[in-house]
């Protein structure tokens, strides 16, 4: 993993500490062009990973990418899911029938429905688990996704439920069809990393947040800073900034001297936020892009 990611909580009108702001920023980004003016700030600024929900409005940046390869060479997704919302607005908007062939794989389109159907009439839990899957990664087809992670309000659900196989059967199959590397987000790193071993998963990588006056990290500071010591998770943080509460050449500092973090994670909207972030993260880690 690179060590610096972009997210994409600001284009969707995300933010923990004003309401204000995040209408604002809904406001400023309805229109695709106006997040891809940020995008390329970042990416012309060397940060190739993006960092995203699998929301409807991502298919249209896929899109881009996929339409000036020579361009977004490097570019590369990292999907965060499931997105609910936008299941429930394609059922109101296409119908049951109709919302499943929007979100099915254009490739063994039929091999797939025939495996929902089946997996429905079984009801087998595991085959509809890995349709959806598929369905959330039909927008990225043809663009470069070496990590996928489950979105921590799903993961979180699994978590207290004690459902944590499902968890696993994510990691499969994300590594058997697709090759690639499985995540997972987290308002709990502590408790998810015990599960996920649990379920004979090593050394996972682990997005939550992780900052230095404890900011929404549930768990316990100390667990969090015993398990990223142990050596067994590669951790991504995110809220390094708590907000905004911390200065950020304080937060960053702080975060590089943390064994186990990996990659941080961050989201910003204006060309001197990202250049300042990423001068930062140099400062103190080195080369943004992967070791």
């Amino acid at each position: 993993m690179d060590r610096l990611l972009f997210g994409d909580n600001q284009f969707f009108g995300v933010n923990h500490m004003s309401e204000e702001k995040a209408r604002q920023q809904m406001m400023r980004f309805q229109q695709t062009d106006a997040i891809m003016e940020v995008l390329d700030i970042a990416y012309d600024e060397g940060i190739r990973t993006f960092m995203c929900t699998t929301h409807d409005r991502l298919a249209e940046i896929a899109d881009r990418v996929r339409a000036d390869k020579a361009r977004y060479s490097d570019f590369q997704f990292y999907p965060c899911m499931p997105y609910a919302h936008k299941y429930a607005n394609a059922v109101t908007e296409h119908g049951m029938m109709g919302a499943l062939k929007n979100f099915m794989p254009d490739d063994g389109i039929f091999a797939t429905a025939l495996s929902g159907a089946k997996a429905l009439a079984t009801k087998e839990v595991d085959g509809m688990a890995k349709v959806l899957i598929d369905m959330e990664m039909k927008m990225f087809h043809g663009t470069k996704t070496p990590v996928i992670f489950v979105q921590n309000v799903f993961a979180d659900l699994l978590l207290g439920m004690g459902f944590t196989r499902a968890l696993k059967l994510f990691h499969d199959h994300v590594i058997e069809k697709y090759g690639v590397e499985p995540a997972f987000i987290t308002m709990n790193m502590p408790m998810m990393l015990e599960a996920l071993e649990k379920e004979g998963i090593d050394r996972p990588i682990i997005c939550s947040n992780i900052n230095k006056i404890g900011f929404r990290m549930s768990g316990g500071f100390d667990a969090y800073l015993d398990a990223l010591k142990s050596g067994r998770v590669r951790a991504v943080a995110m809220s390094v900034y708590a907000s905004g509460a911390i200065p950020a050449d304080e937060a960053i500092h702080w975060i590089s001297e943390l064994p186990g973090v990996e990659s941080i994670v961050f989201g910003a909207s204006s060309a001197g936020n990202i250049r300042g972030t990423k001068a930062l993260v140099e400062k103190y880690m080195g080369d943004i892009a992967a070791p």
